[in-house]
């Protein structure tokens, strides 16, 4: 079921399967939206009540003001579990989705079931990604995001993996196209301005999973070895073979992992 409803004060497009016991929230990545999980959703329904949501500023949800802070948008999260009658849930979120999952751990915990990070992490910006951040509101406010849909796609995806995934990838350039200008710089605003998380996952004591790619270029190896270096309470699992997207690139395994995670708690 999709419909729109109004949560924390933001018009919201929400997908529900409705049914199941567990509940699993799906929350997508920068210039993505809902319909990004489709292939996982149809994976875990069987076993599991599935909610994603267009996170404010992409796909058709409310933009709201210049910046959108994480804590915002887990705010948004939070109000759509509540309409949705879901009171606690095991939180995914891919790439900025997990800046908004961690933000949603740190201000609702007692709607937090677990954990999960796919492709992601809780280190702020550094200075140079902030600086890369502020190109890409330069170039979208120069009325340049089509440059953005033509380079920025296939990036996501391991090497090997792009030539397999041309049609997705064509997909992700046109959800770029599509997506509205204020709601973009919103969201990059928000995502330059966030504080780091570290501290929030160490002291969470949820459980907390890492899903990385060996061929992510946005989170390297090296990087991502730090990162769960510094949070050994958390379970990690590798994508032998995905770059930044491994929901699409090994999506089979991605599912699996996520109902292993949750059916071990």
């Amino acid at each position: 079921m999709e419909k729109f409803l109004l949560a924390h004060g933001c018009a919201t497009r929400i997908s529900d399967t409705q049914k199941g016991d567990k509940v699993i929230v799906l929350l997508h990545g920068y210039f993505e939206s809902l319909d990004i999980w489709e292939d996982l959703t149809i994976l875990l329904r069987d076993n599991y009540r599935v909610i994603s949501l267009d996170i404010p500023g992409h796909g058709i949800s409310e933009v709201k003001g210049e910046v959108h802070t994480m804590e915002f948008l887990a705010d948004v999260v939070a109000g759509v579990m509540n309409e949705l009658g879901a009171s606690s849930g095991t939180i995914v979120g891919h790439s900025m989705g997990g800046y908004v999952a961690l933000a949603f751990a740190e201000r609702h915990p007692d709607m937090l079931d677990s954990l999960i990070l796919l492709h992601s992490a809780p280190n702020s910006d550094t200075e140079l990604k902030k600086s890369h951040r502020e190109r890409e509101i330069e170039l979208i406010i120069s009325g340049k995001k089509d440059l953005l849909a033509k380079l920025t796609p296939s990036l996501g995806f391991a090497e090997k993996n792009r030539v397999r995934f041309k049609n997705q990838i064509n997909n992700l350039s046109d959800q770029i196209i599509m997506t509205e200008p204020e709601g973009a710089l919103a969201i990059l605003r928000g995502m330059a301005a966030r504080s780091d998380k570290n501290d929030v996952m160490l002291k969470l004591n949820k459980p907390e999973l890492f899903i990385f790619g060996k061929l992510d270029d946005y989170i390297p190896e090296e990087i991502a070895l730090e990162i769960a270096k510094n949070q050994p309470q958390a379970e990690v699992v590798w994508l032998e073979n995905s770059g930044h997207m491994g929901l699409i690139e090994e999506k089979e395994l991605v599912a699996e992992t996520i109902h292993a995670f949750i059916q071990a708690q």
